[in-house]
């Protein structure tokens, strides 16, 4: 296993490591980001949509503990978002509420590159992992 213990939360986990927790069954993945941002850019089929923020504006989702709330307890939840920003705070909270909560390094999207684009460093799409864009 290769998480970290974290401040607040489990660890964190690199997308491929993430993945082949969501394939064995033990984990759940939540992708944190904005509804705009999964119907811009794409998202992960299958994966607990629950945004942490909501476009416009980036407000918080009042709605957010309630609807992870309904995810199991028995299996981790594996936060992700753009960049493995929000998916930290994500996973404090979800933590907070009494889950077992990873935070997945790299985002959906990676790192910003010299030219200030995501897209090309790391990150769950850059990785080869599943995604669709509708």
């Amino acid at each position: 296993m290769t998480s970290e213990t974290a401040n607040g939360y489990a660890g964190d986990l690199p997308p491929q490591e993430a993945w082949q927790w969501v394939q064995d069954g033990t984990a759940i993945l939540v992708d944190v980001r904005s509804d705009a941002e999964r119907a811009w850019v794409g998202r992960v089929p299958d994966a607990a949509d629950i945004a942490w923020k909501q476009w416009p504006g980036m407000v918080p989702n009042e709605d957010f503990d309630r609807q992870l709330q309904q995810l199991p307890r028995d299996k981790k939840l594996l936060m992700l978002c753009r960049s493995g920003v929000r998916s930290i705070a994500a996973a404090r909270r979800a933590t907070e509420l009494g889950y077992t909560a990873y935070n997945v390094l790299e985002g959906f999207e990676g790192d910003l590159n010299e030219q200030g684009q995501r897209g090309t460093l790391g990150g769950w799409r850059r990785r080869g992992l599943p995604w669709v864009q509708q």
